[in-house]
């Protein structure tokens, strides 16, 4: 009985114990955090940024006429061993792409389908029997939509490299490339590198 009253006593002093722990917002603009063996935050804003970086400075996506290309995301593959959310690391890429002034994203085709499945669902309103409650002049006409001129797309590879007993070696590649989808030609590409060296106790997954 006495043991049974002590594991008792044990269980709700772990327990107040762990919701007594502080919590903390993340400066993310200074985020001093210990490095993981994973891929963090800070690992798809280093990538993010040097690939726009690297498609702005090449002038790759400056029309002489000083208009913007029309782009869509591709494919975006995860060959690593984490359960990655692409998305996660295309929306930063678009979301300063967009902000450069050089390009439009088109949300109605992707690698993924529709980006915004409201573009087709409209049109599928338009020509049902629902278009009689809608004002015409406020639906799509057909042959509104326009075509996407650019293609990004790649891949987030992973290799594992055990250098002794106690230390490993994680190698992240980050490969995005851009390509005009009425000649098939590849306008850019671009390879980044994130390496991380740790213990071979922490995991990459």
């Amino acid at each position: 009985m006495k043991t049974k009253i002590l594991e008792i006593i044990m269980f709700f002093t772990v327990l107040i114990a762990g919701c007594a722990q502080e919590t903390a917002y993340i400066d993310t603009m200074h985020d001093d955090g210990k490095a993981v063996m994973g891929l963090d935050y800070r690992d798809f804003d280093q990538a993010a940024s040097k690939m726009v970086q690297s498609m702005l400075g090449s002038g790759t996506l400056k029309k002489k006429d000083a208009s913007r290309y029309v782009m869509t995301t591709g494919r975006i593959m995860n060959d690593t061993m984490q359960r990655i959310d692409t998305d996660q690391l295309m929306a930063k890429i678009e979301q300063e792409l967009l902000n450069s002034g050089q390009v439009v994203m088109t949300s109605a085709v992707g690698g993924k389908g529709a980006p915004d499945n409201m573009v087709y669902e409209m049109r599928d309103i338009r020509d049902s029997a629902q278009s009689d409650e809608f004002n015409k002049d406020t639906l799509a006409a057909k042959g509104q939509l326009i075509a996407p001129e650019l293609s990004i797309s790649g891949k987030i590879l992973q290799r594992n490299i055990r250098y002794s007993n106690n230390v490993q070696q994680v190698e992240y590649y980050f490969q995005l490339k851009i390509t005009d989808l009425t000649t098939g030609l590849r306008f850019w590409q671009e390879e980044t590198l994130i390496g991380k060296r740790g213990s071979n106790k922490s995991v990459s997954w």
